[in-house]
């Protein structure tokens, strides 16, 4: 985990260290107490409309109630059902007995109780006029539904009833008038119908958040508060499209109550039981902002501050390993007393004693490379003045004109090769010749060292042509030709034999120089190959190895190499490669 963080920018650190930090917990802390308090919400309406639905259906049986009282009081009057059994001989007699008793008691309880809309006392007496809240017991009625069931019930017990009919439904309380049994002869029954409006008002006026269903025993809606709901086919509530996620609620009849078997239902839609909780959705939806508004702003400052400084502080890293050490504006630096700003006072101190420290090596290189120039400069010209040149070349000059003049052609010959190897040589001019010129100087050296020891040294030189083209510092060659000559043949008393080869291939030009003279020991040898060029030594017999190997490693550097070998009393081998492009 922590490679896996030492891997990642440091701007995106702080994205994630905001989200776990702040914005996740701040948001699900808010989606946490929005749903605590919809949850709580959503229970308080829910038990709301559950006290609702019980407070309807308590008014809706206080009502059957009060019908089923009427009804009791119809049953209890012994006067009422002795009116109804008697028998009348006209017409008269009947009317004069119902103004008496029976018009006050049918027509007393509506106006009282709005919701009763009326009282009929349906009898099979045939003495009986049919008005006036009286009707006769015709086939019409026997074949109602209503007669039905109050004939099936038991004796005297009130039975809730609808008449069935769509459009116009009527609820009644039905009840057979039989005076406790004594009186029976005829066929006596109380119909009292409730207003459908009064029931509806029932219904509507407890602040149910919903529409409320009366339902039948079969689940069939008799009433309710949707206006959709009233054609003229019956419809079940379970075949009811409901709203989704709306909540259903039931209230079923007891079973010793002249309603059972039907079931008041009430159905809460989500929003209504969502409702309340608008103010706290806005509630946590503000709190929410507020909450991230604040450390959102705090931490982009932050982290903006942080990003731009420590960019600044990688721009400048990278100036510095290109070689750039101007240090960062001082208002970038002292104006902050933090860690970053410690770090760029810290990185600006490190890049001036960086420059400083160049400057102070970059001189002292620079003098101590002009001393070493000068120094070898003085070395060379140590041995150009070592003989002087308009001396030697005047003498020289004149003994060859003297030797011709004497017919000495040979020492004529050997004159000429040592007067221009000599101007050669001391003509500085150029540091620069071909191999050619070179090995002029070389053949005119072995001449000169020929006239010497005569049959006792023989030389072979052998060059490409192309190799003769090739351009190298002056006199890199000679010296070790001269060592091979004076300190090699000049050794032994037997002939010797100086061989030179010159190529040139695709890795650069190769010098290859053998003699058969003394050969040097393996001390000697170690010591002339470890002597570091332009090492003040001081042995001067190996100055111009030491001046050739200075020579090269100034201008090749580690691409010439430098190669001797050498046994005592079997010679000495040198081996010098240069490369193209000088």
């Amino acid at each position: 985990m922590k490679e896996i963080l030492n891997n990642v920018r440091l701007r995106h650190k702080l994205l994630l260290m905001y989200f776990l930090s702040v914005f996740f917990p701040i948001v699900l802390t808010n989606l946490f107490f929005y749903s605590v308090t919809a949850h709580n919400v959503s229970s308080q309406r829910e038990k709301d409309a559950a006290q609702a639905l019980e407070r309807i259906q308590s008014e809706l049986q206080a009502r059957i109630d009060t019908a089923v009282g009427i009804s009791s009081v119809f049953y209890a009057d012994g006067v009422i059902n002795e009116v109804l059994e008697r028998a009348y001989d006209t017409p008269i007699a009947y009317l004069d007995v119902y103004d008496e008793t029976l018009r006050s008691s049918l027509a007393k309880y509506a106006p009282v109780y709005g919701f009763i809309q009326s009282l009929t006392i349906y009898t099979d007496n045939p003495t009986v006029l049919g008005s006036g809240g009286v009707a006769f017991i015709d086939e019409t009625v026997r074949h109602a539904d209503w007669y039905g069931k109050v004939t099936e019930a038991a004796s005297g017990m009130p039975i809730f009833v609808h008449d069935g009919q769509r459009g116009s439904p009527a609820f009644s309380i039905v009840r057979r008038l039989n005076a406790f049994g004594f009186m029976d002869e005829y066929e006596k029954v109380l119909k009292v119908d409730l207003h459908r409006d009064a029931v509806a008002q029932t219904l509507g006026n407890m602040g149910f958040p919903g529409e409320l269903y009366l339902l039948g025993p079969d689940g069939t809606i008799e009433l309710a508060t949707d206006q959709g709901i009233g054609g003229v086919e019956p419809v079940r509530f379970d075949d009811l499209p409901l709203p989704a996620g709306s909540r259903v609620l039931s209230k079923e009849y007891a079973r010793a109550n002249e309603l059972y078997g039907w079931t008041l239902a009430g159905v809460v839609p989500k929003d209504q039981a969502l409702a309340g909780t608008g103010e706290s959705r806005k509630l946590a939806l503000y709190l929410t902002c507020v909450n991230l508004l604040l450390p959102t702003l705090v931490l982009v400052w932050g982290a903006k501050s942080l990003h731009d400084r420590l960019l600044r502080i990688v721009r400048q890293i990278k100036k510095v390993k290109r070689g750039n050490f101007e240090p960062m504006p001082v208002e970038e630096t002292e104006d902050s007393k933090d860690e970053i700003g410690q770090l760029s006072a810290e990185l600006n101190r490190m890049t001036r004693q960086i420059r400083e420290l160049i400057d102070e090596v970059l001189v002292a290189e620079i003098e101590r490379k002009d001393l070493e120039l000068q120094r070898r400069r003085a070395q060379i010209h140590a041995l150009q003045s070592q003989i002087n040149p308009h001396f030697l070349f005047n003498v020289l000059e004149t003994l060859r004109m003297r030797s011709l003049i004497k017919g000495e052609e040979e020492t004529a010959k050997i004159v000429r090769n040592m007067a221009k190897l000599f101007r050669k040589s001391l003509a500085w001019g150029n540091d620069w010749i071909t191999v050619g010129q070179e090995l002029d100087l070389i053949r005119s050296f072995l001449e000169i060292q020929k006239y010497r020891f005569g049959d006792r040294l023989q030389y072979r030189i052998k060059a490409d042509r192309e190799a003769e083209k090739s351009r190298i510092p002056k006199m890199v060659f000679l010296p070790f030709v001269e060592n091979a000559s004076l300190h090699g043949v000049e050794k032994i008393e037997g002939q010797g034999v100086i061989e030179l080869n010159l190529t040139l291939d695709r890795d650069g030009l190769l010098f290859l120089l053998r003699d058969n003279g003394g050969g040097m020991d393996e001390s000697m040898l170690r010591r002339i190959l470890s002597e570091r060029p332009g090492e003040e030594i001081a042995d001067e017999k190996h100055v111009g190895i030491r001046n050739v190997r200075s020579r090269l490693a100034l201008y090749y550097g580690d691409g010439a190499q430098l190669d001797i070998a050498s046994v005592p009393g079997c010679g000495t081998g040198v081996r010098i490669r240069l490369p193209h492009g000088l």
